[in-house]
């Protein structure tokens, strides 16, 4: 499996340089997890392979802000087709994740965080209160429009502002390669990086977030700033 973990004490980590293989613990807890007890071992004790590059990992062109976001078709989780033209005239902030994701600081805090932007966007004035907000699947397969609305509802999410999509694994390939999303099945579950992005109401990208440590208020002051 490869994905990022964090570590509470960096001087755990201090020594290890890359091609170490090493042991650890992991925690995880209701909203964080983490490594600790992390250990050198000889690396003929386990068995250490270089991920494979996936057409994901391998991109064309990479999207940066100031590009046009590219066009889609994908499924919302009514069962409704939905493109870019619906989010035409409005900001709105797209998100990749995937329901059955373990790790509280992966796709769940990408969820909550879109929470809590839907809960600033209600009560919001001007341009924030146009904002919408779109959560893309990693995992099409078994994220159905039906596991969509039901993870949506657990979130609390209004369809009025914040919509969740599935669609063909070429379509998905497609935006997580233009955003450089790394995605992977591994393990029985998807190693996956984190992108977060504003794109205002004529297309554009704005702005783009890699990792878990954005915030949302500093999505409402992107949506401010690009909407004076």
């Amino acid at each position: 499996m490869t994905m990022p973990l964090s570590v509470h004490d960096q001087k755990e980590i201090a020594d290890l340089k890359l091609g170490d293989a090493i042991s650890f613990r992991i925690t995880v807890a209701k909203t964080d997890s983490w490594i600790d007890h992390v250990k050198k071992i000889r690396r003929q004790h386990v068995e250490v392979t270089q991920p494979k590059p996936t057409p994901t990992s391998m991109t064309n062109e990479r999207l940066k802000e100031g590009d046009e976001m590219p066009s889609f078709s994908l499924t919302n989780q009514n069962g409704e087709r939905i493109t870019l033209e619906n989010f035409r005239g409005q900001p709105f902030v797209l998100t990749f994740v995937f329901t059955r994701c373990p790790l509280p600081n992966f796709c769940p805090r990408m969820s909550n965080n879109l929470a809590e932007l839907q809960d600033k966007i209600k009560t919001g004035a001007k341009e924030i209160v146009k904002t919408r907000l779109l959560s893309i699947t990693l995992d099409p397969a078994f994220d159905t429009p039906q596991v969509l609305k039901d993870y949506g509802g657990f979130h609390h999410a209004d369809p009025r502002v914040w919509t969740f999509a599935t669609g063909d694994e070429k379509e998905i390939e497609a935006l997580t390669r233009g955003f450089s999303v790394y995605r992977q099945t591994e393990g029985g579950t998807i190693s996956h990086g984190l992108v977060t992005a504003l794109i205002d109401k004529d297309g554009k990208i704005e702005k783009i977030w890699r990792g878990n440590m954005w915030k949302p208020d500093e999505v409402i002051e992107e949506i401010k700033q690009h909407g004076e």
